[in-house]
């Protein structure tokens, strides 16, 4: 059983919530998202909370309950306060600046590397600091995944592109033979 999906969620002032044949639909103040779900967890809504409601008990919808609990929630979350995530780029040279819907990057490559900056999000870039900002959180995660991957950090001088908070550690784990 789903402890996350069993408790609901509250909604907040300013904020609507409309759920039609599986799909549910959550205006705010900065802006709308929709998402479908499958059959197989019933969305209920009263105007001030959402509760779900699985239609059978079996494995798939206990493992999807506490999953479209958390998909709601980080959409009402969403329209109402925003996410965000920050990028630290380190290493001699590199840069980043926005122009227009576009991120260039200098990352060391013998070309600047362009990233198309997706509808729904914004991009500030200060120094060596990327900041995304949007109100879907699976888009401001990908963007800012997608952006790493184009140079991961190394553990040795630390070159790259890191999450703000994120330690990174050379792979100490070593096998030797045991000692006699």
């Amino acid at each position: 059983m789903s402890r996350i999906g069993k408790k609901g969620i509250i909604i907040p002032e300013k904020t609507e919530i409309s759920v039609s044949s599986g799909t549910v639909t959550v205006k705010g103040a900065k802006g709308t998202l929709s998402r479908h779900f499958g059959p197989s967890i019933k969305i209920e809504t009263d105007g001030k909370t959402v509760q779900f409601v699985p239609e059978k008990i079996n494995n798939q919808t206990k493992a999807l309950w506490g999953t479209v609990a958390a998909h709601v929630k980080n959409m009402v979350k969403g329209v109402n306060e925003g996410f965000e995530k920050k990028l630290i780029l380190e290493g001699v040279g590199y840069k980043s600046e926005v122009k227009g819907n576009k991120l260039v990057l200098a990352l060391g490559f013998s070309h600047p590397v362009e990233v198309n900056i997706e509808e729904g999000l914004s991009v500030e870039a200060v120094k060596n600091n990327l900041t995304v900002k949007g109100f879907d959180k699976e888009k401001v995660n990908q963007f800012a995944a997608s952006v790493r991957a184009l140079k991961k950090p190394e553990p040795y001088k630390g070159k790259g592109i890191r999450y703000e908070g994120e330690v990174i550690r050379a792979n100490t784990l070593k096998h030797y033979p045991p000692d006699p």
